[in-house]
């Protein structure tokens, strides 16, 4: 039995947008609706733009039936007819095929934008991370524009996209089209990439459990995945240029499912967790008294609350013994990052110090701090809640 694609494309839809309502519905439960966030409304930009992809797509395979102006020879289109159904067939494949080019590169970059507002959250308070969150926005920005304009520049005139004889040559066949292929294809693996990399130092220094880990690894995860479906369908088109346009549609079908999928997964793991904590209760404890606290104003984990950590560790401890008016540099998140075990002690002397006459009664205060050296274990920031 013949594998039909447009099956496979309303099927991976159909589970995407579900992956969508319900990581609202977990949203809104968690923070409620007037404590959303612009990759919660974002994400429905991002549906409407897969919406009308997928709908794209059917119409390729219905009214153009799979046929655009790619894979002919010279011979066949001399001999194709105008009148012939043929001929509107790969008329219409060819605009599609634009159409489609610009709804996957919107489609790909808004979720991108989505990510980027994401970890915006995640490392809010943190001095490192707001340049590297704009360094982001303003990629995404750039190069979406540079590949719109290869999109629309790269074929002149422009009506040559559907042009079916004579060859309008591979810049204007826009299923196989190579500068559209290589261009897109270098910015997407290039922006992944580095959205890749923006949670990797945090993740690896923080005490969250696996399971909060996980939650937060998916989406640099997904960009791997996102490079493997972007590198097998331009391998399909350099291969075969006359069947490869149909192989790199379905893969930048997968594409895009993977892309919003991993998206949604970290705002709802919050919401599986509360389902399977009951059934796996050591899998998903909680794993504040491992987490650095801010006196001031606590801390937050994902899918979790602030709260205290005070359950005490066994292990070596030394004593030391100061003078009053000590404060702890707790918004260091330098310190936090690094991992350091020193607490910075500030105004080590006594603000009353002065010179006492002879036979007067001397009172001093004496603080005695206790700290505990954890074997094997460094003391870092935890993640802010999603």
């Amino acid at each position: 039995m013949s594998r039909n694609p447009t099956v496979e494309l309303w099927i991976l839809y159909a589970v995407g947008v579900s992956f969508t309502f319900v990581r609202t519905y977990a949203r809104i439960v968690a923070v409620g609706v007037r404590e959303l966030h612009p990759d919660d409304y974002l994400i429905w930009v991002a549906v409407l733009i897969y919406s009308a992809q997928c709908t794209l797509g059917h119409s390729y395979g219905t009214a153009a039936h799979g046929l655009a102006n790619n894979g002919m020879s010279d011979v066949q289109r001399g001999v194709l007819s105008r009148d012939d159904p043929e001929y509107a067939f790969r008329v219409i494949g060819s605009k599609i095929q634009v159409a489609g080019w610009t709804t996957a590169a919107c489609l790909l970059w808004t979720l991108k934008l989505c990510v980027t507002f994401f970890y915006m959250r995640l490392t809010n308070g943190l001095e490192r991370y707001p340049m590297r969150i704009r360094v982001a926005m303003a990629l995404i920005l750039s190069t979406f524009i540079v590949v719109l304009m290869t999109i629309y520049l790269s074929c002149r005139p422009f009506h040559h996209y559907w042009q079916i004889k004579p060859d309008p040559g591979n810049a204007c066949q826009a299923a196989i089209s190579k500068p559209i292929l290589w261009v897109s294809f270098i910015l997407n693996v290039s922006t992944d990439t580095y959205l890749f990399l923006i949670p990797i130092p945090m993740l690896r220094k923080s005490s969250l459990r696996s399971f909060k880990k996980l939650a937060t690894t998916l989406v640099p995860s997904g960009g791997v995945l996102i490079i493997v479906c972007a590198t097998l369908k331009s391998i399909h088109v350099i291969v075969d240029p006359i069947n490869g346009g149909q192989l790199a549609a379905e893969w930048g079908t997968r594409e895009t499912f993977i892309a919003v999928v991993t998206t949604n997964l970290p705002m709802i793991f919050p919401l599986l967790k509360t389902w399977f904590t009951p059934l796996f209760p050591s899998s998903f404890r909680s794993s504040n008294n491992k987490a650095y606290r801010n006196p001031s104003s606590g801390f937050r984990t994902i899918g979790g609350s602030g709260g205290p950590s005070s359950r005490v560790r066994p292990g070596p401890r030394s004593v030391s013994h100061i003078t009053t008016n000590m404060t702890f540099d707790n918004g260091s998140e330098g310190k936090m990052m690094n991992g350091s075990d020193d607490v910075k002690m500030q105004n080590l002397c006594s603000h009353g110090a002065t010179t006492h006459a002879a036979n007067a009664i001397l009172v001093s205060k004496q603080v005695s701090v206790t700290t505990e050296k954890c074997t094997g274990r460094s003391r870092d920031h935890s993640l802010h809640s999603l």
